[in-house]
Protein backbone atom coordinates (compact mmCIF):
# COMPACT_ATOMS: atom_id res chain seq x y z
CA UNK A 1 0.00 0.00 0.00
CA UNK A 2 1.17 3.41 -1.24
CA UNK A 3 -0.17 5.29 1.75
CA UNK A 4 1.38 5.40 5.53
CA UNK A 5 -0.34 3.66 7.76
CA UNK A 6 -2.18 6.21 10.10
CA UNK A 7 -3.63 6.01 13.40
CA UNK A 8 -6.89 7.46 14.86
CA UNK A 9 -6.18 10.08 17.55
CA UNK A 10 -9.21 9.54 19.23
CA UNK A 11 -7.21 6.03 20.45
CA UNK A 12 -4.89 8.90 22.29
CA UNK A 13 -7.50 12.03 23.55
CA UNK A 14 -7.18 11.90 27.13
CA UNK A 15 -3.15 11.89 26.12
CA UNK A 16 -3.68 14.81 23.84
CA UNK A 17 -5.78 16.58 26.03
CA UNK A 18 -3.32 16.76 28.56
CA UNK A 19 -0.42 17.33 26.54
CA UNK A 20 -0.70 17.26 22.33
CA UNK A 21 2.51 18.64 21.09
CA UNK A 22 4.30 16.07 23.35
CA UNK A 23 1.82 13.24 22.26
CA UNK A 24 2.16 14.05 18.89
CA UNK A 25 5.72 13.97 18.86
CA UNK A 26 5.68 10.69 20.89
CA UNK A 27 3.60 9.38 17.87
CA UNK A 28 6.09 10.39 15.22
CA UNK A 29 8.92 8.36 17.65
CA UNK A 30 6.73 5.34 17.48
CA UNK A 31 7.42 5.67 13.46
CA UNK A 32 3.50 7.10 12.40
CA UNK A 33 3.81 8.69 9.49
CA UNK A 34 -0.08 9.97 9.04
CA UNK A 35 -2.74 10.55 11.52
CA UNK A 36 -6.62 11.12 11.32
CA UNK A 37 -7.72 13.14 13.60
CA UNK A 38 -11.09 13.74 15.38
CA UNK A 39 -12.02 17.75 15.75
CA UNK A 40 -10.31 19.63 12.73
CA UNK A 41 -11.43 22.65 14.34
CA UNK A 42 -9.53 22.58 17.58
CA UNK A 43 -6.16 24.87 16.70
CA UNK A 44 -6.12 23.63 13.16
CA UNK A 45 -3.13 25.90 12.49
CA UNK A 46 -1.01 25.30 15.37
CA UNK A 47 -2.01 21.11 14.67
CA UNK A 48 -0.98 21.74 11.28
CA UNK A 49 2.32 23.25 11.64
CA UNK A 50 3.56 20.94 14.61
CA UNK A 51 2.66 17.44 12.22
CA UNK A 52 4.68 19.98 9.47
CA UNK A 53 7.68 19.93 11.64
CA UNK A 54 7.22 15.90 12.47
CA UNK A 55 7.13 15.11 8.66
CA UNK A 56 3.51 13.80 9.82
CA UNK A 57 1.01 13.76 6.91
CA UNK A 58 -3.27 13.81 8.02
CA UNK A 59 -4.56 10.83 5.96
CA UNK A 60 -8.38 12.41 6.96
CA UNK A 61 -9.92 13.60 9.83
CA UNK A 62 -13.70 12.88 11.45
CA UNK A 63 -16.22 15.63 11.69
CA UNK A 64 -18.53 15.10 14.24
CA UNK A 65 -18.41 19.46 14.35
CA UNK A 66 -20.67 19.39 11.60
CA UNK A 67 -23.73 18.66 13.89
CA UNK A 68 -22.97 21.31 16.00
CA UNK A 69 -20.56 24.18 13.99
CA UNK A 70 -21.10 25.87 10.69
CA UNK A 71 -20.34 23.87 7.78
CA UNK A 72 -18.02 26.91 6.09
CA UNK A 73 -15.78 26.66 9.49
CA UNK A 74 -15.66 22.98 9.44
CA UNK A 75 -14.90 22.41 5.99
CA UNK A 76 -11.68 25.44 6.28
CA UNK A 77 -10.54 23.54 9.14
CA UNK A 78 -10.37 20.12 7.65
CA UNK A 79 -8.53 21.98 4.58
CA UNK A 80 -6.12 23.84 6.91
CA UNK A 81 -5.24 20.15 8.77
CA UNK A 82 -4.47 19.40 5.53
CA UNK A 83 -6.49 16.83 3.87
CA UNK A 84 -9.57 16.47 1.95
CA UNK A 85 -11.31 13.87 3.37
CA UNK A 86 -14.49 14.51 6.05
CA UNK A 87 -15.65 11.79 8.16
CA UNK A 88 -18.66 11.25 9.82
CA UNK A 89 -18.11 8.98 12.76
CA UNK A 90 -21.60 9.10 14.59
CA UNK A 91 -24.55 11.86 15.73
CA UNK A 92 -27.07 9.67 13.81
CA UNK A 93 -29.51 7.85 15.53
CA UNK A 94 -28.97 3.86 15.94
CA UNK A 95 -32.69 3.03 15.46
CA UNK A 96 -32.04 5.60 11.50
CA UNK A 97 -30.64 2.12 10.93
CA UNK A 98 -33.72 -0.21 11.79
CA UNK A 99 -35.58 0.87 8.53
CA UNK A 100 -36.02 1.63 5.32
CA UNK A 101 -37.19 5.12 5.72
CA UNK A 102 -34.48 5.51 8.22
CA UNK A 103 -31.85 4.58 6.24
CA UNK A 104 -33.17 7.21 2.92
CA UNK A 105 -33.18 9.52 5.83
CA UNK A 106 -29.34 9.20 6.84
CA UNK A 107 -28.76 9.09 2.72
CA UNK A 108 -30.37 12.47 2.03
CA UNK A 109 -27.87 13.46 5.22
CA UNK A 110 -25.07 12.66 3.99
CA UNK A 111 -25.73 13.22 0.24
CA UNK A 112 -26.59 17.17 1.80
CA UNK A 113 -23.19 17.34 3.70
CA UNK A 114 -21.46 16.14 0.61
CA UNK A 115 -22.94 18.75 -1.39
CA UNK A 116 -22.06 21.33 1.13
CA UNK A 117 -18.24 19.80 1.04
CA UNK A 118 -17.80 19.92 -2.70
CA UNK A 119 -17.99 23.91 -2.56
CA UNK A 120 -14.49 23.29 -0.81
CA UNK A 121 -13.13 21.17 -2.40
CA UNK A 122 -13.97 18.27 0.81
CA UNK A 123 -15.62 14.49 0.20
CA UNK A 124 -17.62 13.60 2.91
CA UNK A 125 -17.42 9.74 4.25
CA UNK A 126 -19.42 7.65 6.77
CA UNK A 127 -17.65 5.63 9.49
CA UNK A 128 -19.74 2.74 10.72
CA UNK A 129 -20.39 0.80 14.14
CA UNK A 130 -22.05 -2.24 14.94
CA UNK A 131 -25.28 -0.93 14.37
CA UNK A 132 -25.57 -0.50 10.95
CA UNK A 133 -24.19 -4.01 10.99
CA UNK A 134 -26.69 -5.66 12.96
CA UNK A 135 -30.02 -4.84 10.90
CA UNK A 136 -30.92 -6.46 8.08
CA UNK A 137 -32.79 -6.61 4.83
CA UNK A 138 -33.08 -9.64 2.97
CA UNK A 139 -29.87 -10.78 3.67
CA UNK A 140 -27.87 -7.29 3.46
CA UNK A 141 -26.55 -5.28 6.69
CA UNK A 142 -28.36 -1.55 6.79
CA UNK A 143 -24.20 -0.02 5.99
CA UNK A 144 -24.86 -1.99 2.03
CA UNK A 145 -28.56 -0.66 1.73
CA UNK A 146 -27.30 3.00 3.08
CA UNK A 147 -24.43 2.53 0.27
CA UNK A 148 -26.61 2.22 -2.55
CA UNK A 149 -28.46 5.69 -1.77
CA UNK A 150 -25.24 7.27 -1.23
CA UNK A 151 -24.16 10.03 -3.57
CA UNK A 152 -21.06 8.42 -5.61
CA UNK A 153 -18.69 10.95 -4.26
CA UNK A 154 -19.57 9.76 -0.67
CA UNK A 155 -16.89 7.00 0.74
CA UNK A 156 -16.94 4.52 3.17
CA UNK A 157 -14.41 4.21 6.04
CA UNK A 158 -14.72 0.39 7.57
CA UNK A 159 -14.59 0.07 11.08
CA UNK A 160 -13.69 -3.46 10.36
CA UNK A 161 -14.03 -4.53 14.45
CA UNK A 162 -17.04 -3.05 14.53
CA UNK A 163 -18.53 -4.53 11.53
CA UNK A 164 -17.40 -7.98 12.97
CA UNK A 165 -19.06 -7.25 16.34
CA UNK A 166 -22.36 -6.63 14.22
CA UNK A 167 -21.98 -9.94 12.29
CA UNK A 168 -20.58 -9.52 9.23
CA UNK A 169 -18.13 -12.22 7.73
CA UNK A 170 -15.76 -8.02 7.14
CA UNK A 171 -14.18 -9.58 4.12
CA UNK A 172 -16.99 -10.54 2.15
CA UNK A 173 -18.44 -7.42 3.48
CA UNK A 174 -15.66 -5.43 1.81
CA UNK A 175 -15.46 -7.45 -1.63
CA UNK A 176 -18.64 -6.29 -2.33
CA UNK A 177 -18.96 -2.97 -0.97
CA UNK A 178 -15.54 -2.84 -3.03
CA UNK A 179 -14.29 1.08 -4.16
CA UNK A 180 -16.84 2.73 -2.08
CA UNK A 181 -14.10 2.00 1.18
CA UNK A 182 -11.27 4.29 0.98
CA UNK A 183 -10.35 3.47 4.62
CA UNK A 184 -10.38 0.76 7.07
CA UNK A 185 -10.03 0.99 10.69
CA UNK A 186 -7.89 -1.43 11.91
CA UNK A 187 -8.59 -2.61 15.73
CA UNK A 188 -8.54 -5.56 17.69
CA UNK A 189 -9.78 -7.50 20.44
CA UNK A 190 -12.09 -10.36 22.29
CA UNK A 191 -15.00 -8.72 19.85
CA UNK A 192 -17.68 -8.35 22.71
CA UNK A 193 -19.31 -5.09 23.04
CA UNK A 194 -17.94 -3.01 26.10
CA UNK A 195 -14.90 -5.03 26.66
CA UNK A 196 -11.65 -3.31 26.06
CA UNK A 197 -9.77 -3.15 22.83
CA UNK A 198 -5.70 -5.14 22.38
CA UNK A 199 -2.78 -4.12 20.19
CA UNK A 200 -3.54 -5.25 16.37
CA UNK A 201 -2.76 -9.19 15.94
CA UNK A 202 -2.96 -9.88 19.99
CA UNK A 203 -7.07 -10.31 19.85
CA UNK A 204 -9.84 -12.24 18.13
CA UNK A 205 -9.60 -10.21 14.82
CA UNK A 206 -8.36 -12.12 11.61
CA UNK A 207 -6.31 -9.48 10.58
CA UNK A 208 -4.93 -10.62 7.14
CA UNK A 209 -8.21 -11.77 5.84
CA UNK A 210 -9.67 -8.53 6.01
CA UNK A 211 -6.28 -6.32 4.68
CA UNK A 212 -6.43 -8.75 1.64
CA UNK A 213 -10.07 -7.56 0.68
CA UNK A 214 -9.27 -4.29 0.99
CA UNK A 215 -5.09 -4.12 -0.41
CA UNK A 216 -5.91 -0.24 -1.87
CA UNK A 217 -8.01 0.94 1.47
CA UNK A 218 -6.13 3.41 3.53
CA UNK A 219 -5.12 1.84 6.56
CA UNK A 220 -6.17 3.66 10.27
CA UNK A 221 -5.06 1.74 13.78
CA UNK A 222 -7.30 2.89 16.19
CA UNK A 223 -8.25 1.66 19.72
CA UNK A 224 -11.35 2.82 21.83
CA UNK A 225 -10.22 1.93 24.62
CA UNK A 226 -7.27 -0.28 25.77
CA UNK A 227 -6.65 -2.41 28.86
CA UNK A 228 -2.85 -1.89 28.55
CA UNK A 229 -0.42 0.91 27.78
CA UNK A 230 -2.24 2.75 25.23
CA UNK A 231 1.50 3.63 23.88
CA UNK A 232 2.93 0.30 24.15
CA UNK A 233 -0.33 -0.62 22.13
CA UNK A 234 -0.32 1.22 19.34
CA UNK A 235 3.69 0.79 18.80
CA UNK A 236 2.89 -2.96 18.69
CA UNK A 237 -0.01 -2.22 16.20
CA UNK A 238 2.38 -0.52 13.46
CA UNK A 239 5.06 -3.07 14.13
CA UNK A 240 2.29 -5.94 13.45
CA UNK A 241 1.11 -4.47 10.29
CA UNK A 242 4.06 -3.06 9.02
CA UNK A 243 5.37 -6.93 8.90
CA UNK A 244 1.58 -8.05 7.61
CA UNK A 245 1.53 -5.61 4.72
CA UNK A 246 5.41 -6.50 3.68
CA UNK A 247 4.44 -10.29 3.94
CA UNK A 248 1.19 -9.58 1.86
CA UNK A 249 3.35 -7.37 -1.05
Amino acid sequence: MATPLSIQLYTLRDQIAADRDGTLTRLAGIGYRAVEAFDPTADPTGFRKLLDDLGVSVSSTHAYALFDKDAGEVFDAVATVGTDLAIIPGGIAEEEFTTPDGLHRTADLLNGFAAKAAGHGIRIGYHNHWWEIEPRFEGRTALEVLADELAPEVFLEVDTYWAQVGGADVPSLLRTLGDRVLALHVKDGPGVKGEPHTAVGKGAVDVPSILAAAPDAQRIVELDSCATDVFEAVAESRAYLTALEEGLS
